[in-house]
């Protein structure tokens, strides 16, 4: 295994926890919430779930139980991955989206970000219901107690989520159904005031009687679809009925010994998978960790990555090329030759041979490891909320295209290109692959590029997870400018512009510079050592165990 230097030389509220079961998440409530199924005798996913279901309660800006989810799950021998990504309803497509909404100037029909026409089908609950079915061990009902209580009974609102919800008032606040829920006093609540979330708690209730199927064939779909249609929206009782997560086999990229993992598109991950395999090409250890050289390569590996991926992925039954083409080790090779190592440059996509987040981590000492991640997207998603019923309803309807020419074109039925990508580290050990880390930094665009950063900390340079998680990070924004967060070093920042990097600060308060979460297993042969855990100080959260 790695030998990690235990020291950090970042400035850091955080110090790496150690146990045999861990739970860590961006929030203490819901690490607290699966550490409780942890000592009912429940696995991993058990914990896991418990954790997703109480975060949506204390984290509502990030989160809901209208929104999307992806796992990778290391059984103790086999790593498995999920897709709750919701679909297209199926009146959608461009017409529908060019009546309602008109043309930009270059005749491309208009796509609201917020709203009933961003809302696709929610999968959350349906991922829920799939990780439940295939590794659970306790009963469903169990795993929502604690995000029950503390709908119930309320909560203290932690300083991070408090900043964040503040910041999205302005704009959602007359979106159908949200100041009732999330405006209970005209105004957004502030730090440590208490928060109760009765229609939450209703929804989660019904849920535990009546099982996860009833948000998509019972009184809750009704509410929804209802909801849909008071409001013009396009969701149908018949959207909701078909839906199911699909299990899928994950897709990988080898660095530096070990074996990086994530969920194959529609999501973003295969640009963190692409980025590694460029730089695969450069030997980024013989360079000072912090330095400009290191940071410029990694950078320019990210562009190079972002190129392809904003080209080409989509719901996969579109896509014109295939993940293994894009990342086929000689086109990878053929990428890493267009870096100049000290100046910056502006990269097309290649030419591959055809042929609003949370994310939590947790780990038992039985060996079973979970990568979950779900997500609203944007802050409160589209701002639409079920009356009653506490549902935040996504907004990945954005993350279509609107363009015919595009793979990723809206379509009835079919999944949006997706930011929110959980991620898993396994070694290949004596013919097998071993589980090594369970991993991600939730974030939007960030989500690719804090796993790419981490991981070269970690496996380059030795940096325990704390501190890899704690260092300061750089963005490659759309357009492909630069934003450095405040803490990086300030001659690295002007080497950086000196190379050609237009460096500029963008305006989000939400999506920031990400927040991750890391529990990395200390050592196959000693079992008993369990695992180290990180959270980040970018948020509110928490890494327990026992």
């Amino acid at each position: 295994m790695t030998r990690f230097d235990w020291q950090n030389p970042y400035p850091t509220p955080r110090l790496p926890v150690f146990a045999r079961n861990v739970v860590s998440t961006s929030h203490p409530l819901a690490a607290q919430a699966g550490l409780r199924m942890l000592w009912k005798g429940g696995n991993a996913i058990d914990a896991a779930l418990a954790a997703a279901a109480a975060i949506t309660v204390v984290e509502p800006v990030s989160c809901g139980l209208g929104g999307d989810a992806f796992a990778l799950v290391w059984d103790g021998a086999k790593l498995h991955g999920l897709n709750a990504s919701g679909v297209a309803p199926a009146a959608w497509n461009v017409d529908y989206f060019r009546r309602r909404h008109g043309e930009d100037a270059n005749g491309i029909a208009k796509q609201p970000v917020r709203g009933w026409d961003a809302v696709t089908v929610p999968g959350v609950i349906a991922g829920w219901e799939a990780l439940h079915a295939k590794f659970g061990t306790l009963p469903f009902a169990d795993l929502l107690e604690p995000a029950i209580e503390i709908a119930e009974r309320g909560h203290a609102l932690a300083s991070v989520v408090a900043r964040k919800w503040a910041a999205a008032v302005p704009e959602l606040r007359n979106q159908p159904g949200f100041a009732d829920t999330f405006m209970p006093n005209g105004r957004a609540p502030e730090v440590s005031e208490l928060v109760r979330l009765p229609g939450h708690a209703r929804t989660l209730r019904l849920l535990a009687e009546h099982g996860p199927r009833a948000y998509y064939e019972g009184e809750i779909a009704e509410r929804i679809a209802a909801f849909a249609r008071e409001g013009g929206g396009a969701m149908t009782a018949d959207d909701l009925r078909h839906y199911r997560a699909d299990w899928v086999e994950p897709i990988g990229q080898d660095y530096r010994g070990y074996t990086v993992h994530e969920i194959p598109p529609n999501g973003q991950g295969i640009a963190a998978l692409i980025a590694l395999g460029i730089l695969e090409h450069f030997d980024l250890g013989a360079l000072p960790l912090d330095g400009v050289e290191s940071q410029h390569l990694q950078i320019e590996a990210m562009k190079l990555a972002f190129a392809d991926v904003y080209r080409y992925v989509a719901d996969p039954r579109s896509m014109d090329v295939t993940p293994e083409q894009m990342l086929d080790p000689a086109y990878l090779a053929q990428r890493a030759k267009l870096i100049d190592p000290r100046r910056a440059t502006h990269f097309g996509f290649g030419m591959p041979k055809a042929g609003g987040t949370i994310y939590l981590s947790a780990a038992d000492e039985r060996g079973m490891m979970v990568s979950f991640i779900q997500s609203n997207y944007m802050g409160f998603g589209s701002g639409v909320v079920v009356p009653g019923m506490g549902i935040a309803l996504q907004n990945r309807g954005c993350g279509f295209s609107m363009d015919p020419r595009s793979p990723n074109v809206v379509e009835g039925g079919k999944r949006p290109f997706h930011t929110i990508i959980p991620a898993f580290l396994t070694q290949r050990v004596e013919g097998r692959q071993e589980a090594v880390m369970s991993f991600g930094v939730m974030g939007g665009d960030m989500q690719p590029q804090g796993h790419l950063q981490t991981v070269v900390r970690m496996l380059d340079y030795g940096q325990q997870p704390q501190a890899a998680c704690d260092a300061p990070r750089w963005k490659v924004n759309r357009d492909f400018t630069l934003d450095v967060e405040a803490t990086l070093d300030a001659d690295c920042a002007k080497a950086l512009a000196e190379c050609g990097h237009t460096i500029k600060s963008i305006d989000d308060p939400y999506m920031d510079f990400g927040s991750g979460q890391f529990v990395w297993r200390l050592d196959r042969d000693e079992p008993e050592r369990g695992y180290v855990a990180a959270s980040d100080s970018r948020r509110d959260g928490l890494a327990a165990g026992f």
